[in-house]
């Protein structure tokens, strides 16, 4: 005689629909969005957005053809008729040439996405994103775009409902002020920390977004100068997208390859303290270029110009009897001491530049402050 516990087994057929009737009422208790901003804005933002800090923007289309001037091509030639524009078209192109002629010479014909993939990847971007980046909102409000309708939508129903994010280019009405992230306007730069979730979109190119034949190497962003731009962006809780513009063939030119390595390489040093981290109490020391991040019980000093005596001067910290401080890259222990304004006096490896982790935004490490 078989004699059973009460409540450790059931026939197969009620325990799946039990299975089913749990189911169904996480979906029922499943928080739905509706079609206006209080709602929409209440979202959380999926936390590998904050998470992931880098990645790689691409302008590429028909503007790529003609490559010159900008990717506003169409509108300065046709909507503007700026004269530059038209001396361009007449000089190298025949008479009657429209912009929907340059659609048969957009060839792809070296785009190789593994190959483009692999770069973002070197480069340090978290590469496999859930992700709508609205732009060319500014015509019209968020009404005529319908913009609420669609995001209650993509957030209720959709199948990236829960990892999806979006910016905030939903109408003229709503850039930093509704949708998931906030942009605000084109390299935007707070000058302190927001209370909302931003980033920065730039581009290699500073005077263009598209692929420029006529690019000359003043017009390309060094390498410190993107580093130092990520640096500043995530201390200030923001993320850091940087644009590239590939060829009409699907090329991505050997200058804007070199810029994105450059960030992948120092990033494989300096990651610890950029990735998943976040602001510090303090984000910048005045008047000193050292930036803060943190994370769990580190808090990262990157600073950007090396001290001529080898010591570098924090004034915001506060040490303690735990107190121990590294440089990401350098294995042992740096020597510090109480700064007596303040602070702490770190001593920097005496070492020759080449043999330092990364050639610039070096980064210590403190663990025990406060």
């Amino acid at each position: 005689m078989k004699s059973w516990a009460v409540g450790t087994r059931l026939p197969l057929l009620p325990r799946l629909l039990l299975v089913l009737g749990a189911a169904e009422w996480a979906l029922g208790a499943q928080r739905r969005y509706t079609p206006d901003w209080p709602s929409l804005d209440s979202r959380p933002l999926p936390d590998w957005f904050d998470k992931a800090k880098f990645g790689v923007f691409v302008h590429w289309g028909v503007f790529s053809v003609p490559a010159w001037g900008s990717e506003w091509f169409w509108w300065h030639w046709k909507g503007e008729g700026l004269p530059q524009y038209r001396r361009f078209m007449s000089d190298n192109y025949p008479p009657g040439f429209s912009y929907a002629d340059f659609g048969p010479l957009f060839t792809a014909r070296f785009f190789d996405p593994e190959d483009w993939a692999d770069l973002f990847q070197a480069a340090g971007a978290k590469y496999k994103p859930d992700l709508i980046w609205s732009d060319g909102d500014w015509e019209s409000p968020d009404t005529y775009w319908n913009s609420t309708d669609f995001l209650s939508w993509l957030y209720n129903d959709s199948p990236v409902k829960d990892e999806v994010v979006v910016n905030d280019r939903w109408g003229f009405n709503c850039s930093c002020h509704h949708g998931g992230y906030y942009n605000c306007a084109d390299k935007f730069q707070p000058s302190s920390l927001p209370n909302h979730k931003w980033e920065m979109c730039t581009s290699i190119d500073k005077r263009s977004w598209g692929y420029r034949r006529t690019m000359s190497i003043s017009d390309v962003a060094s390498e410190s100068e993107i580093i130092s731009e990520l640096v500043q962006t995530v201390s200030l809780g923001g993320n850091y997208l940087l644009n590239i513009g590939p060829t009409k063939d699907g090329l991505i030119v050997p200058i804007f390859q070199e810029r994105l390595l450059a960030v992948g390489k120092w990033l494989s040093i300096s990651g610890e303290a950029i990735y998943a981290s976040k602001p510090w109490r303090v984000q910048l020391e005045k008047n000193e270029s050292v930036w803060y991040t943190s994370k769990a019980s580190a808090v990262y000093a990157i600073f950007l110009n090396w001290p001529e005596n080898g010591v570098l001067s924090l004034k915001s910290p506060k040490t303690t009897s735990a107190t121990q401080v590294t440089m990401l890259g350098i294995q042992k222990d740096l020597k510090w001491s109480t700064n007596p304004p303040g602070g702490l006096l770190i001593y920097l490896p005496q070492v020759p530049p080449s043999a330092l982790p990364v050639e610039f935004a070096w980064t210590i490490k403190m663990v025990g402050v406060e």
